[in-house]
């Protein structure tokens, strides 16, 4: 399987679309600030970071081989602001398996952005790339990713314990999941 999006990808009120050059201080917004990185790998960015984190997720538009990713920036339909990002990443080519993950901006938080950028990731992965399972992470104490998990129908699958060294400190995390067939059955409506 290669997945290669037709751009962009429009839901009723955003715009999934590959980063540009000129998103770096709409990403600087969000990346830089404390609260963001908290439960991120990266520490806050400075701008120059941003800038190279920008023009390494530029090229990532397709799923050709077993752990691409495609990275889009998500936008408002409304009037093109910056609001986060969305990937999709090919995690087991046997196994179809794949994983969801997203940023957003705290100013945009709790107005159902980021539930709707993911749905059309898992649409993307389930529909055109033809996904069996896939998953999403966070650290525990991240509960609006959490739940925003739970809204997409994903049932959670795993809570790791003190499982690594994150920032200085222990670290756990969830895992949850959704298969292909609970993916359409929420499609079409039929609960589970």
């Amino acid at each position: 399987m290669t997945l290669t999006p037709n751009f962009p990808i429009s839901t009723e009120r955003l715009r999934l679309r590959p980063f540009t050059r000129g998103d770096v201080d709409g990403v600087f917004a969000y990346r830089r600030r404390e609260d963001v990185a908290r439960y991120l790998f990266d520490v806050p960015l400075s701008r120059e970071e941003c800038a190279l984190a920008i023009q390494q997720r530029i090229g990532q538009v397709a799923l050709e081989a077993e752990g691409d990713r495609i990275v889009l920036a998500v936008e408002l339909a409304s009037n093109a602001a910056l609001v986060g990002e969305v990937s999709l990443i090919w995690r087991s080519v046997d196994a179809r398996q794949g994983e969801v993950g997203w940023i957003f901006d705290p100013a945009y938080q709790g107005r159902g952005y980021a539930t709707e950028a993911a749905n059309a990731m898992l649409d993307l992965g389930f529909g055109r790339g033809d996904l069996h399972r896939i998953s999403a992470r966070c650290d525990v104490r991240n509960e609006a990713s959490w739940r925003l998990m739970a809204r997409l129908g994903m049932r959670r699958e795993a809570h790791f314990r003190e499982h690594a060294i994150f920032k200085s400190a222990w670290d756990e995390e969830f895992i949850y999941a959704i298969l292909w067939q609970e993916w359409k059955a929420r499609r079409s409506g039929i609960s589970n």
